[in-house]
């Protein structure tokens, strides 16, 4: 084709390795700006920048295997039906359980093993073994994954997580045999025989919690052992999920977006249609978005939150002195030199439209008001002509102030939020011409998996259903009253390693909504910036799997039809249509700037 792109060619070539890798003629590949995920046959990979630089085909190419083997090698039903209740033991069962899919997959193909290796390392630099002092900090479903990998094809752990595994080794080796695995490599059922007595070994659960026997009842009712095994009301997600990561949400959780789209789903293909507690493991820096249908939403839910003491509201120059602000800023603007022009063109389109709707218009020849002076000439030649005065006729421009809300999520890492710092940059100086205050806030948690509200709540005895279980972390980095050239540095915080982490959006609508609320300004617009739902492990490990939705969805319907702030939103890789009555969802980052402003512009249009 002539107009066929070299990214194009790659998608066609990658989507067809990976039918045969899976031998499954139809099964449908696509790009995602969004973390990848599998759900079926469906599988989404990250996007390769145009240009196809060769580690992002690598990465790309690691997880479209990765997904293929679990297609060809992966029995989901018959691992829903062993699997065992208990979080952290769940995630070391499905951790071990793909360790060995990426093994059978990569025996005598040297390029699959090169990819896998690849998505491998992706995993890796967000995982939590990284950081881990000692060893009740190491994630155990992770370091179990790479033991079992490492027992099954004698590739060592990536450097990066030696020190995590050297810690947690020789216990392990000390009282699990995991040489005996490479046995029963091939045989799915007869492997999980041995992870359950792995899992005994490391007390991990006890020998009566998995029988035997479910194997053969599960075959009658595929359905209802699935749901029964799945729930675990006072699991916790302690261990990281390691290998899993991407097929625990990504299979269960989009089986819900197909579910309330009336789209075919197989019924034993998901062992956990509710997302209850207790299933999903760590998800570290690259959480898959859950994306539930509206009818989920109970009108009485009671959002609870189990302490507000560690939460804060932080301006962006106290995380980062000015020295690392400007490093970061300087960053961010090495990134996007090319896209800062294009979206420069439009924002001076959007000023124009702005500045017409703001013209002065006079009424002349009046009895009172301002003096024409235009006029004066008249009293002059006929003294006996009265003065004439001018009045200004009221504009229909109304005092406005605009608030942009960025998702600081973990999955908007990358490309995603560079484009969004930047085109919040040039939106707020194109606003700040034209006389339209702007505030610029991002939302994130303190830390991974809960922080201190999380230790609170072990403390007082892990009681049930606590509610939001995570300290949350609000940031302005762009004041309504402060100057765009002395905030302009703030935005390079949104760089910086380690600042994003998971996202609890119903509670940052209602901050971002109260500031707005306290404004003087006649009209408030406030634009959401987001890849997707609310993520927060810790606190859907000990709540429903929905819980954090339907908390957004309660606050968006509140503001959308009680509140005089006007909301829209914009999706990058993920349809938040079916959250936000005004919204529009984008596939690629690139798109972001012009549909920001094209959103504001429609928005000021219609008023």
């Amino acid at each position: 084709m002539a107009t066929e792109t070299p990214l194009d060619r790659f998608k066609a070539v990658l989507g067809g390795t990976a039918r045969v890798v899976a031998d499954e003629p139809e099964l449908e590949l696509a790009f995602t700006a969004d973390a990848p995920a599998q759900s079926g046959k469906h599988l989404k990979v990250p996007m390769p920048a145009r240009a196809l630089p060769a580690d992002q085909v690598a990465e790309a190419r690691g997880f479209a295997d990765q997904f293929a083997l679990r297609l060809k090698h992966h029995d989901i039903a018959l691992h829903a039906r062993a699997a065992p209740a208990d979080a952290t033991a769940r995630a070391v069962f499905d951790a071990v359980e793909f360790a060995r899919v990426e093994a059978l997959g990569s025996r005598g193909y040297a390029g699959i093993a090169d990819n896998l290796s690849t998505a491998l390392d992706v995993r890796l630099r967000s995982d939590p073994i990284n950081r881990a002092r000692t060893r009740d900090e190491v994630p155990l479903s992770t370091a179990l994954s790479l033991l079992v990998r490492e027992a099954l094809t004698g590739v060592a752990p990536p450097a990066a997580a030696q020190g995590g595994v050297a810690m947690v080794r020789d216990w392990v080796e000390s009282r699990a045999d995991l040489a005996s695995l490479a046995l029963a490599i091939d045989d799915q059922r007869a492997f999980q025989g041995l992870t359950r007595k792995l899992l005994e070994d490391l007390d991990l659960v006890e020998g009566e919690q998995m029988p035997e026997e479910s194997e053969d009842e599960g075959e009658e009712s595929d359905g209802e052992e699935s749901g029964d095994e799945g729930e675990n009301e006072d699991g916790e997600s302690e261990g990281g999920e390691g290998e899993a990561q991407v097929e625990a949400r990504g299979e269960q959780r989009d089986a819900d977006d197909q579910e309330g789209e009336g789209q075919e789903v197989e019924s034993d293909e998901f062992d956990d249609i509710d997302g209850e507690p207790g299933d999903d493991g760590e998800e570290g820096m690259q959480p898959v978005r859950p994306n539930r249908p509206p009818t989920d939403l109970n009108a009485q839910f009671d959002y609870r939150i189990w302490t507000t003491g560690y939460d804060e509201v932080v301006a962006a120059t106290d995380l980062c002195d000015a020295d690392e602000l400007a490093r970061l800023r300087g960053y961010l603007d090495q990134q996007l030199v090319h896209l800062q022009s294009a979206v420069s063109k439009l924002a001076n389109r959007l000023q124009r439209r702005l500045m017409a709707q703001q013209n002065r218009s006079w009424d002349f020849d009046q009895e009172e008001g301002l003096l024409d002076a235009a006029r004066l000439a008249r009293v002059i030649v006929s003294p006996g002509s009265s003065l004439s005065y001018k009045v200004e006729r009221e504009t229909d421009f109304r005092d406005t102030i605009v608030t942009l809300l960025i998702d600081n999520s973990g999955s908007m890492r990358g490309r995603p939020i560079s484009i969004a710092a930047i085109s919040a940059d040039i939106l707020a100086r194109t606003l700040e011409r034209c006389g339209v205050k702007t505030e610029i806030l991002g939302f994130t948690t303190r830390a991974w998996k809960g922080g201190q509200s999380r230790e609170g709540w072990l403390a007082a005895g892990r009681p049930p259903q606590p509610g939001r279980l995570n300290d949350i972390r609000h940031i302005v980095y762009k004041k309504a009253d402060e100057p765009w050239r002395r905030a302009r540095p703030n935005l390079g915080l949104m760089m910086r390693e380690g600042l994003l982490k998971e996202n609890i959006d119903g509670e940052a609508l209602l901050w971002a909504h109260s500031r707005m609320m306290a404004r003087p300004e006649e009209r408030r617009i406030l634009m959401v910036i987001s890849d997707g739902a609310p993520v927060d492990d810790s606190t859907l490990s000990v709540n429903s799997g929905s819980y954090l939705e339907r908390h957004l969805r309660q606050v968006i319907d509140w503001i959308e039809k009680r509140s005089p702030v006007e909301l829209c939103a914009i999706g990058i890789g993920h349809d938040v249509t079916r959250y936000y009555a005004r919204a529009v969802t984008i596939m690629d980052a690139e798109q972001l700037g012009g549909t920001m402003i094209e959103q504001l512009a429609a928005l000021f249009d219609a008023e």
